[in-house]
């Protein structure tokens, strides 16, 4: 089988944003009544002229999201490691060129961290930190990993792109899941969001998945940065992403999460703006096209749209969040990635969930289940 990076050149930028404006809604609704959907169906119903339809689309979503997840949404809380970075990102607080604070828990912090988010009933969490390999290498991860299995059920990271090897050791010790974003598909400009540090290596990091893959991780976690350029050309590139890795590495679970640009210290303007219905467009058309993919919803959507979303395809939701490290409790003023703007409390959010006829649940997975 061809690597996705074989595949990935088969296609280009401007013939897929021409072949979207193109779609007809005749080719929607033929779309929409097939059985079994291909990444072209996916394509149709990402198109402007999808839109249409958008409400056929989302009683299409909720009925398929709840044939094969039930009402339930899985709650989880990100815990920020390190804000130290050795990446220039026009769109990211943590970006190396911008001269505030920096901080990375040490082991009594992350351990006090912890605590604070046990306090909230989190058995799902997120691991994240900057791109500083030097500070936040395998070795902390690892003996982060460590320190936290006895108090979590679950550990998923989102960390810099690491090496096979470095994958399966992370395999070894129990992590879940790992999320890594391509942030754009669009190889030309990729370098300008991306001027300085490891990451301005496009190649690497749309490798890094394959990587994920072959070391055997239970979950991996795709996505784009919504704001950077098309949404609708990248989220087209991040589904054949999907669909690549989900025949090659059948084991594997895969969910997708919808990162829109959010203020943070010295950031960009998006070059495109994402309205709250095309958000939607997107979910649905992921749904539709993928009834096994899990859908991530984060606090950097507002209250009204996390609400709505909640009956509308969502399987998973952040709340609670702090967005640097020491967040909770340890230094609540260091960095922060970005803002939140759902800033309710993980009570709160659990609440609007049974009152929208869902269960929140706090546990779903268990290592034991997979033999790791």
């Amino acid at each position: 089988m061809n690597s996705f990076k074989d595949i990935f050149e088969n296609y280009h930028w401007d013939d897929i944003k021409a072949k979207l404006e193109k779609v007809t809604l005749s080719d929607v609704e033929n779309s929409l009544q097939k059985r079994t959907k291909t990444i072209e169906d996916f394509l149709n119903f990402l198109s402007p002229v999808a839109a249409q339809k958008l409400e056929l689309m989302a009683r299409m979503t909720q009925q398929l999201t709840q044939k094969r997840f039930g009402k339930t949404i899985q709650l989880y809380a990100p815990l920020y490691l390190s804000n130290e970075c050795q990446n220039i990102c026009t769109y990211c607080g943590f970006s190396l060129d911008n001269t505030l604070k920096r901080k990375t828990l040490s082991s009594t912090e992350l351990i006090i961290e912890a605590m604070a988010l046990k306090a909230m009933e989190v058995n799902h969490v997120l691991l994240v930190s900057g791109e500083a390999n030097k500070t936040v290498g395998i070795d902390y991860f690892l003996k982060s990993v460590r320190l936290l299995k006895p108090h979590f059920a679950n550990i998923s990271i989102e960390v810099q792109p690491l090496s096979e090897e470095e994958y399966q050791q992370l395999h070894d010790e129990g992590v879940n899941a790992v999320l890594v974003y391509q942030e754009t598909y669009h190889q030309e400009v990729y370098k300008e969001y991306h001027p300085k540090g490891k990451k301005s290596n496009f190649n690497f990091r749309l490798e890094t998945p394959d990587r994920i893959g072959k070391a055997g991780i239970h979950k991996m976690g795709l996505g784009v940065l919504l704001g950077l350029e098309d949404w609708r050309v990248d989220s087209f590139f991040n589904a054949l992403h999907i669909d690549y890795l989900q025949k090659r590495y059948w084991k594997s679970k895969f969910s997708v999460s919808f990162p829109r640009l959010r203020p943070a210290e010295g950031i960009i303007e998006p070059n495109f703006i994402m309205e709250d219905k095309d958000l939607l467009q997107l979910i649905c058309a992921y749904r539709i096209w993928n009834e096994e993919l899990e859908i991530s919803i984060s606090t950097r959507e507002n209250e009204k749209f996390r609400n709505n979303i909640i009956s509308l395809g969502a399987t998973a939701m952040s709340a609670g969040s702090k967005t640097n490290p020491g967040g909770y409790v340890v230094d609540k003023e260091s960095l922060e990635q970005f803002e939140t703007s759902d800033e309710r409390s993980m009570d709160e959010i659990k609440n609007v969930i049974k009152r929208s006829g869902y269960d929140p649940v706090m546990k779903d997975w268990d290592a034991v289940y997979s033999g790791i």
